[in-house]
């Protein structure tokens, strides 16, 4: 997995490549709270983001959780497989998903 995290316009872009799962959700959820604050305004790109556990889901909920009061999180670039584990487990209601 390879977390690419860089800023445009005082936006953070986080684009995970390859897989989220229990081994290595650890490395993601480091690069993501390394970069960002609760005034954070977040945008993941999951283009090349393959495949996600639920302990890729715990990072998105803690992420929601931590920008919603001063900040935004958009999720961009969702394939289908993450669209239907974003659905069944309910995320599709509470992520802004573009």
């Amino acid at each position: 997995m390879v977390v690419n995290v860089t800023e445009k316009e005082g936006k953070i872009i986080i684009a995970p490549e390859g897989k989220i799962d229990s081994n290595t959700a650890p490395e993601f959820e480091k690069a993501v709270f390394d970069a960002v604050t609760d005034t954070s305004n977040v945008i993941a790109d999951l283009e090349k983001l393959e495949f996600m556990s639920s302990a890729g889901l715990r990072v998105f909920l803690a992420l929601q959780k931590l920008v919603s009061k001063n900040g935004s999180l958009k999720v961009r670039n969702v394939s289908d497989n993450i669209i239907e584990v974003f659905e069944i487990t309910g995320f599709i209601d509470i992520l802004d998903i573009e």
